[in-house]
């Protein structure tokens, strides 16, 4: 026995005929597999003319309202896309839209309200909902299905739910969310929609892009094999990051985290590398002081920050990093090299925690819900280099997290441990002693960078991380003694000056020869001499006249990214060349301020 369904026919003034009743049921029977359809007329003059039915949680919009709806959203899509000033196109554009308009009746699946309330809305009615697809709410407001279950769906919403109330109609849009991408964003500070935030006018996009992509699959992708130098002496050398790999930064709060982040954005100008800096939970005035940290270095020409303000709702915040990698993705497919920066995984976990208990899920360890590692595993796998054959460009990634009392063994610090290709911790403890950056050498580690690092890089660094590793051990072996011998204070003095060398001021990277000549100095003793407090002073001074008198080997290193036997003599005859001046110098100064006395 077939199905009775109820089906209401909303109409304007005049009430449809007989005829048109029965050709409307036979629509509806056709939907509904042969169903029974019995059909009620409702007057309702706010629809303007024509009618509406709706039958289950289907509805056909054939009205006046529904027709100037569609008209509107049109002309709305095309004022963006057409330049503001180009005033008699727009007109004759328009002209043309009016005139070529077709009103599109298509079933949609719409949906009522039952609560809302902090950036979350739960909708009855809609059955075939898929996950991250859009959902439009009476007063314009879009939101995403996040939660399907059996008897509603949970919304996460992109906007105020001020306008949104229990009973509110919600409708399908079919389509998955997604932001506009394009060259055009480069330099610009936008929304976690991709909207213009810093003031500068409307962006004009050239695709949309959705914000859930799936992951370049193994056969897409090829190893790792250029590197993505930070200009950060003790990262590049003992934990170098290559493009298309993904390297956690992670350590206690204010422990220069970020710092390292903008450094190595700074360090990519002129190296055709696309930067996007994605701020989840900061302070606006945090990220307005980034934002002037890029201009003022120029770092601003390649990088777009993807802005989610501590003030912003869950829902945005969430889905903050997938929108910035969503636009790194129009780049990697250009093939272009891009870096990506989220700062910080430990906000958007919290703010998916916040979504998920109001969504009503199961919290689980720590109160995250059970898929809060698929949550970060699924964008950073998206991080890669591709194959020549797709255009071999990367995503490399810059994840950050924050640890509290430098615990690495909590949940989302080992959850994105497991996902990354190394880390680089940063140590309270050496922070305040004034080792900036704070780099735990013994915590820290670089999985594959070391593939994509230049011959002449991985020749000099040699054993600096030993010496290090050594240095740090036999110092707290040797704190309280006094008797040592030649030998145990040579080590102390080498040590204590390679320490003094990886101190690096911020918005100050090093170039790859620069880094190079220090290190092959270093290794070789020639500034175990030097006192530790004019270490700094040094450095500066020998790379000074290295970039100023010796540009040939300077140059010879950039280009050929090789340290032949040859090249490192004439590096350590030069810098030999440099200690005596120095030290005549320094002899002069010397007996001056004596003969003063």
């Amino acid at each position: 026995m077939s199905e009775t369904l109820k089906a209401k026919l909303r109409y304007a003034s005049t009430p449809p005929s007989s005829e048109q009743i029965e050709k409307i049921k036979k629509i509806l029977e056709k939907k509904f597999d042969d169903a029974v359809i019995e059909v009620e007329t409702i007057e309702d003059p706010s629809i303007g003319g024509g009618f509406v039915v709706s039958c289950k949680n289907f509805e056909y919009d054939w009205s006046d309202a529904g027709r100037a709806k569609q008209l509107r959203a049109e002309l709305n899509n095309l004022s963006k896309k057409t330049e503001e000033h180009d005033t008699g196109r727009i007109i004759s554009m328009l002209g043309n839209k009016v005139v070529d308009f077709k009103l599109q009746v298509e079933d949609r699946e719409v949906g009522t309200v039952t609560w809302v309330g902090d950036g979350i809305a739960n909708v009855d009615g809609i059955e075939h909902a898929f996950y991250g697809e859009i959902i439009e709410f009476e007063d314009g407001t879009r939101g995403m299905a996040q939660d399907i279950r059996s008897d509603h769906i949970g919304c996460i919403l992109f906007g105020n739910d001020a306008g949104i109330r229990q009973g509110t109609r919600a409708v399908r849009t079919y389509k998955e969310a997604g932001i506009p991408v394009g060259e055009a964003f480069v330099g610009r500070v936008v929304d976690a929609l991709g909207s213009p935030v810093d003031g500068l006018g409307e962006i004009k996009e050239t695709e949309y892009r959705p914000v859930e992509q799936p992951a370049p699959g193994i056969v897409e992708r090829q190893s790792v094999n250029e590197p993505m130098e930070t200009g950060i002496l003790s990262i590049d050398t003992m934990f170098p990051i290559g493009r298309g790999q993904r390297e956690l930064i992670i350590g206690d709060r204010q422990t220069g985290k970020t710092s390292i982040a903008l450094d190595a954005i700074i360090n990519q100008k002129g190296k055709n590398v696309i930067c996007i800096y994605v701020a989840i939970g900061q302070k606006a005035s945090t990220v307005a002081k980034i934002v002037q940290t890029l201009k003022k270095t120029g770092a601003m020409d390649y990088t777009i920050v993807v802005s989610s303000t501590a003030s912003d709702m869950a829902p945005l915040q969430y889905i903050a990093p997938y929108s910035g990698t969503a636009m790194a993705e129009f780049f990697l497919h250009d093939g272009k090299d891009v870096l990506i920066v989220y700062d910080d995984l430990s906000k958007h976990a919290v703010a998916y925690r916040a979504l998920s208990l109001l969504l009503e899920r199961s919290p689980g360890r720590e109160a995250y819900p059970g898929d809060v590692f698929y949550l970060h595993s699924r964008l950073l796998e998206r991080s890669c280099k591709l194959s020549s054959e797709l255009g071999g460009g990367s995503i490399t990634a810059l994840p950050i997290i924050e640890t509290l009392g430098g615990d690495v063994s909590a949940y989302i610090p080992t959850n994105v441990i497991s996902i990354t290709d190394g880390q680089i911790f940063l140590e309270s403890d050496l922070f305040f002693e004034g080792m900036r950056p704070a780099v735990n050498v013994g915590l820290s580690v670089s999985r594959v960078g070391s593939a994509a690092q230049t011959k002449a890089m991985k020749k000099s660094a040699g054993s600096i991380r030993v010496d290090l590793a050594q240095y740090r051990e036999m110092a707290v072996f040797t704190q309280f003694s006094s008797d040592l011998d030649e030998t145990t204070k040579n080590q102390l003095r080498h040590g204590s000056v390679l320490m003094e060398l990886l101190k690096q001021p911020l918005e100050h990277p090093l170039k790859m020869h620069e880094q190079v000549i220090i290190l092959v100095a270093a290794n070789a003793g020639r500034l175990d001499l030097v006192p530790v407090k004019r270490v700094r002073d040094y450095k500066e001074k020998l790379l000074n006249y290295f970039n100023t008198e010796q540009g040939e080997i300077c140059e010879e290193l950039e280009k050929s990214g090789e340290l032949s036997d040859q090249l490192k003599k004439r590096i350590l005859d030069s810098v030999d060349a440099f200690n005596d001046v120095e030290n005549k110098q320094l002899k002069e100064e010397i007996e001056i301020a004596h003969g003063n006395n």
